[in-house]
């Protein structure tokens, strides 16, 4: 697709495209500069967009995704992780979770076991478990 690329000087070059485009990858700077710029007082998304040579729809997803955390995670330093990672670390937490419950589940029942015994005195009165009052 044929673009125009624009300066304050005016219009500065034309790129013809001739055969099939590829992706353009775009860098984070390239990214933050058009972001930021969108956002400057008097200017629209589709300038910006035009300008860059960008989609509009891609320039307000990189608008959405900064908004949502992704300008903070890059300027801290921070760990940026993939949605997959997240989705399999949130699996593996359930599954943690699940067995934690299962587990404590059993406790509480056995806790209570022993205390019913204690009352029947089918066990001997020595003590297995601690006192409930110790730390």
């Amino acid at each position: 697709m044929p673009g125009a690329m624009h300066s304050a000087s005016g219009l500065d070059r034309i790129e013809v495209v001739t055969g099939v485009e590829r992706r353009r990858r775009w860098t984070l700077g390239e990214k933050l500069k058009a972001v930021e710029e969108s956002r400057l007082p008097g200017m629209s998304v589709s300038y910006v967009a035009r300008k860059y040579g960008i989609a509009p729809s891609l320039l307000f997803r990189w608008r959405k995704l900064m908004a949502e955390g992704g300008q903070e995670a890059v300027r801290s330093g921070d760990a940026v992780v993939s949605a997959a990672e997240v989705k399999e670390l949130k699996k593996r937490i359930r599954e943690l979770e699940r067995v934690l419950g299962k587990k404590t589940l059993e406790n509480e029942i056995l806790t209570e076991a022993v205390k019913l015994a204690h009352e029947k005195k089918l066990i001997s009165r020595m003590p297995l478990l601690p006192p409930d009052d110790l730390p």
